[in-house]
């Protein structure tokens, strides 16, 4: 699976996207969760940020297939 990360996110983890084996069970929150352990700073996000599955935006707990791209965007401002 891919997981992809915007803005702030990418700039925490130094990349825009990473490879992931998706583990039976898996949802897009425990991806989040193996990312903050790897990243602790993306943590203070974790209120705030949006997720997407293949495009669409989907709940934490959306079940994981092995080929999703899973993406991760910071809220926005502007106007």
């Amino acid at each position: 699976m891919t997981v992809r990360l915007f803005a702030r996110l990418r700039d925490i983890a130094g990349a825009a996207e990473f490879v992931k084996d998706a583990a039976p069970g898996d949802t897009i929150g425990s991806i989040w969760r193996q990312l903050v352990a790897d990243y602790p700073e993306l943590g203070s996000y974790e209120r705030s940020i949006s997720s997407a599955l293949n495009a669409d935006y989907a709940r934490m707990d959306q079940l994981l297939r092995d080929g999703d791209e899973v993406a991760f965007l910071p809220p926005v401002s502007g106007g």
